[in-house]
């Protein structure tokens, strides 16, 4: 690995498919804010959030259903790779570097990993849903 390591402090979140999904279920944009759904939450048809809205609310990302354009990202950051998994290593790094919040899918077919900040994160409820003891998210 070339990339500089990840501080030991950074936080990755894994969680399955369905955990992923029912955890996009509960969101909405208000205002240009992600929002956690509570169960009185009254949400309009143009507050539903899809993974194109949720990717502008985060720092970084790779996904099989979204564009996250590494490339641009890595060249924001004034970095070089060999290839397109040194560079999401380069990104991975300098974003939980500055305390972002992984957000790994697993049993998918493509990698899917998502960079909130930790204040998104938290306010999203996102690290009670990586916990064993939570089951399914949502």
């Amino acid at each position: 690995m070339t990339s500089e390591p990840v501080p030991e402090s950074a936080q990755t979140i894994t969680l399955t498919p369905e955990q992923w999904q029912a955890f996009q279920d509960r969101l909405y944009e208000r205002d240009d804010r992600l929002e956690l759904r509570t169960p009185d939450t009254v949400v309009a048809r143009g507050e539903a959030v899809d993974v194109y809205i949720l990717s502008g609310h985060a720092e970084a990302l790779r996904s099989g259903d979204v564009d996250g354009d590494v490339w641009g990202t890595l060249e924001d950051l004034d970095e070089t790779a060999r290839d397109e998994e040194e560079a999401w290593e380069k990104i991975v790094a300098f974003y939980q570097d500055r305390g972002s919040v992984m957000v790994r899918v697993t049993g998918l077919d493509e990698p899917e990993e998502w960079l909130f900040t930790a204040e998104l994160a938290q306010r999203l409820e996102l690290p009670d849903q990586g916990r064993p003891d939570q089951g399914s998210a949502g």
